[in-house]
């Protein structure tokens, strides 16, 4: 290998910039981060875009160290044997280490009329085809959103709060993930809004037509315009270029977020699956996961031995429209606790977190190797979570393998 160590990233979203930026700690380490688009999305915001409270991008000159070369393509092909990545453009760009952190997107929905008629804002471009079409219905449009997860509740909120008649169905339970009591204080936020809430068993989507929804028991919802949030789903570039995944498709990995496959691919983000027991899909694990996946590559590189992965979690912070959220506190393994802040003091912290995660990436931009939270001891948790699964965690990959 040359003196200089070459790393590609895939993926600029929380847990690519992460790890991009942390990277740069070292002088002798050229870092080349690949992605889609020339501006950082803030998915943690396309609800706002949505409801037109918010545009969800940042120039990557605010959260991006001036030292990584950002390429603006797509990589269609991870050629593990050679070493490189295939571009769109059709141009390659060879790596010493990989960091595939191509994050997450809306799921191909397998409901009938769905994928025709429904419209998904898993990405910026999703929800920028929606917003026209919202500004240009009239104000007393059905609107149904599909999904009682973070995306769907707080879409439904922000819409409801700028006068949309809106009807939020579950599929379920109302945010799976609350704790009860939590759950209580988001259903009044939105009946206080006039969302019409459908939970419980028999109110997942069997069908979508042009102005319709239909659900359990042959029950047709009139739909002028449907947002549907029901489920996320991965790129398909691992399984595509031959390495190993998940069901899902996320890039299988030891504790130290390094491929079964490769040691020279690192994994980081929601498309990441270490040892097949990956974190919730969040910003929240996505940055950690980041910060990690370059110190197993600056670890490589420095001839030592990488940490394993050490994950805590808070909670899930949801808003509920401009005026009001909740931020449920949760236990180290993510397990939602019966505290909860909410109303307007839920809306400052929701926005304190937002500002606060673009504000992780600006300082790690701007001083390498800063950010401390992957640090964070977590008990013991996950060690327990591997145990319980497998009996034992994977040993950590200290040779090197090709594909």
């Amino acid at each position: 290998m040359s003196e200089n160590t070459e790393v590609v990233v895939i993926g600029g979203g929380y847990a690519g910039v992460m790890a991009a930026n942390r990277l740069t700690q070292r002088d002798d380490v050229t870092v080349t981060l690949v992605n889609p688009r020339g501006t950082f999305v803030e998915r943690i915001r396309l609800h706002q875009l949505v409801g037109g409270t918010d545009d969800a991008v940042v120039d990557y000159r605010e959260v991006l160290n001036e030292g990584v070369r950002l390429v603006v393509d797509t990589v269609t092909r991870i050629d593990a044997a050679g070493r490189s990545v295939v571009l769109a453009s059709g141009s390659t760009v060879a790596y010493d280490y990989l960091i595939y952190a191509v994050g997450s997107g809306s799921a191909d929905p397998a409901v009938s009329g769905a994928a025709a008629f429904a419209y998904p804002i898993g990405s910026l471009e999703e929800a920028q085809r929606l917003r026209p079409l919202l500004d240009a219905a009239p104000a007393t449009a059905a609107v149904t959103v599909v999904g009682a997860g973070p995306t769907g509740i707080e879409t439904a909120a922000e819409l409801a709060e700028a006068g949309r008649t809106v009807t939020l169905v579950c599929g379920g339970v109302l945010g799976p993930y609350l704790h009860r009591r939590g759950r209580r204080a988001v259903a009044k936020r939105l009946a206080g809004l006039g969302v019409t809430v459908l939970d419980g068993p028999d109110t997942k989507v069997t069908a979508v037509t042009r102005d319709a929804v239909r659900i359990g028991g042959g029950r047709e919802l009139p739909s002028d315009v449907t947002v549907w949030t029901a489920g996320f789903g991965v790129p398909d570039l691992a399984v595509r270029s031959g390495l190993s995944t998940d069901a899902l498709g996320r890039l299988l990995t030891d504790e130290t977020l390094t491929s079964v496959d490769d040691v020279r691919i690192v994994a980081a983000g929601d498309s990441a699956a270490p040892s097949g027991l990956p974190p919730r899909m969040s910003c929240q694990a996505a940055m950690p996961l980041g910060a990690r996946a370059a110190d197993t590559v600056l670890s490589r590189i420095a001839g030592e031995q990488p940490s394993t992965l050490n994950q805590v979690f808070a909670g899930q912070c949801i808003s509920l429209g401009r005026r009001a959220g909740i931020f449920q506190f949760a236990h180290k393994n993510d397990i939602a606790l019966w505290f909860h802040v909410a109303g307007r003091p839920g809306a400052k912290l929701k926005e304190f977190v937002c500002k606060g995660v673009v504000k992780h990436l600006a300082d790690e931009a701007r001083k390498p190797g800063a950010y401390g939270l992957h640090r964070l001891s977590g008990g013991g948790v996950r060690e327990k979570l591997l145990r319980a699964e497998s009996g034992k965690a994977p040993a950590p990959i200290t040779a090197e393998r090709t594909v």
